[in-house]
């Protein structure tokens, strides 16, 4: 008759025992954790948009119009289309004094018409409000922490549109600089009031304002609104260079009309 050799259970091979078990029941929650990890898109968009005194309701109401009529435009669903991986990701906030960000249409992704309509719903239906000063610097702050929340893009573009200078929060230089380090581009929309402010006496041009302190990183460019009846036809052209695959060079400067 065969001698059973009894099973001895140490304090180590519980131990061995619990490792192996606790490292079965971790391996689906790690394919879990990668399969729900940051997703692909062609571009990450930020759309950075002034609401500080100097944009009146009527005005304020184009840009938010000009914004969704982009979305909803098929030239750029094409676009889309085009990159690599035929999606990007947007998310916009508005912006005013250096403390005063409200993210108001959270991380999307566009992939086809569907997608940006869902898009341009959310702009809409967003709420307008309007607040005192303009802080560039802020803005491109805000916006630089905004990137790699859920999606992860072969390029990070910052699209700030505005009508006046930086007046509050830090340098507007250091703040460029910042998000130039972290591979951001920054491309401006520079919108050109013909309604001429008091306080805007003395301040350089506001395109070449843009075109020197705020845009910046590769491919960057300023797109000019002159007025902002011209906002919504500016958006759509800029957008839509934007999200290009790979952009084709292109001027500097580009200005668009009603």
């Amino acid at each position: 008759m065969p001698i059973r050799t009894p099973t001895v259970t140490t304090p180590s091979t519980r131990l061995s025992r619990r490792l192996l078990l606790g490292g079965a029941l971790a391996l689906p929650t790690l394919a879990t954790a990668r399969a729900s990890g940051p997703e692909p898109v062609d571009v990450e968009l930020v759309l950075a948009v002034d609401v500080s005194r100097s944009v009146d309701q009527e005005e304020q109401e184009l840009q938010f119009r000009g914004y969704a009529a982009a979305f909803r435009d098929p030239k750029l669903i094409e676009g889309i289309a085009g990159g690599p991986l035929g999606q990007i990701a947007v998310t916009l906030f508005t912006w005013s004094d250096w403390h005063i960000q409200e993210h108001l249409v959270p991380w999307m992704r566009i992939g086809d018409a569907a997608s940006a309509e869902r898009v341009a719903a959310a702009i809409d239906a967003a709420p307008r409000r309007t607040w005192l000063y303009t802080s560039i610097s802020g803005a491109m702050d805000f916006a630089s922490n905004l990137f790699g929340r859920g999606y992860e893009g072969t390029r990070r573009v910052v699209d700030i549109s505005g009508d006046g200078v930086n007046n509050s929060g830090r340098p507007l230089g250091d703040a460029r600089r910042d998000a130039l380090e972290k591979g951001i581009v920054l491309n401006g929309l520079a919108v050109l009031d013909r309604t001429p402010q008091p306080w805007s006496a003395g301040l350089p041009p506001l395109d070449d304002y843009y075109r020197s302190e705020v845009i910046g990183g590769p491919g960057a460019f300023l797109m000019v609104a002159e007025g902002f009846d011209a906002f919504e036809n500016a958006v759509k052209r800029k957008i839509i260079r934007e999200i290009a695959a790979a952009p084709p060079p292109g001027p500097l400067v580009e200005r668009a009309y009603a």
